[in-house]
């Protein structure tokens, strides 16, 4: 006797939490040939703020954690990516109608991704900072610091690896983000924070939202408490007005990016949110 199947609702990721759309809208998430899914929750303006408040309050503890704590979190989460690997590649065998073998592609190229990006939790620092010369009895050191709340529309075009891509830098430099996810494959982001809920990284440090890029970007760039914004995935987008919303409150800005792998690793992306603080010491005069 055939089983009934039982369609899931995705929900939306926020502050540790999964509740849905408080405008209680969703959409269906249909595979490559058109069969439905699932269905995902459609974030509202009200859902967005909501991520931005959760995210603000928790930038305190995870920037203030040490680079080595923050490294074995992220480690932690390739762990627990690695234990759902068979999961995340149906999921996108039946979202992207790739085979098998490339879906196990994908996945396991974001998980290097998270892998490497981890190992550069306690280097970058000493990559990006520096110790000045300067005239007089004194030292200058220059050290990177995070920006605070980075507001991501993930790339558009990717289930998993792209999100990965957008989402590790940030973290490694000690953000807390709030990720607007593929609007046609959700699913792999939802699955990612279901991930994030069962690791160490604290509540509110990652938010994740689905539906409209175009509905709720315009929202996060003009947010005041909204430090920096990245467009990676807004290559389809009026991200032009996006930048310009966000230069009303003096965010930090990435521009969308071209070429088959946009979002590839590299150390600009994990400094592309961070501030130089510098610090003088007077030397010793004994």
């Amino acid at each position: 006797m055939s089983r009934l199947a039982v369609p899931k609702t995705y929900k939306l990721f926020i502050g540790g939490a999964f509740p849905r759309s408080e405008s209680g809208r969703t959409y269906e998430v249909l595979a490559a040939d058109g069969a439905f899914l699932a269905n995902a929750a459609k974030a509202s303006r009200k859902d967005a703020r909501d991520a931005v408040v959760a995210a603000r309050a928790a930038v305190a503890g995870w920037s203030g954690a040490t680079a080595y704590n923050r490294g074995q979190v992220l480690y932690r989460i390739a762990e627990l990516l690695e234990g759902r690997r068979a999961q995340f590649t149906a999921e996108i065998e039946q979202a992207e109608g790739v085979s098998r073998a490339q879906a196990t592609v994908q996945v396991d190229e974001a998980i290097d991704r998270w892998v490497w990006y981890a190992g550069w939790a306690d280097k970058f620092a000493q990559v990006s900072g520096n110790a000045n010369p300067v005239a007089g009895p004194y030292f200058n050191i220059s050290v990177p610091e995070p920006t605070g709340v980075v507001a991501i529309v993930a790339p558009q075009d990717s289930s998993l690896v792209g999100l990965v891509s957008a989402i590790a830098p940030a973290l490694v430099a000690g953000n807390a983000v709030v990720v607007i996810a593929s609007e046609r494959f959700p699913l792999s982001a939802i699955s990612l924070a279901e991930v994030l809920a069962t690791s160490d990284v604290p509540k509110g440090v990652v938010n994740v939202l689905t539906g409209s890029p175009a509905e709720i970007a315009p929202w996060l760039a003009a947010h005041a408490d909204v430090n920096a914004l990245d467009l990676v995935g807004a290559g389809a987008l009026d991200w032009v007005d996006l930048e310009v919303a966000a230069a009303e409150t003096l965010k930090r800005v990435l521009r969308p990016e071209n070429g088959q792998d946009a979002a590839a690793p590299a150390l600009d992306r994990i400094v592309a949110f961070t501030e130089t603080k510098t610090v003088w010491h007077p030397k010793s005069l004994r």
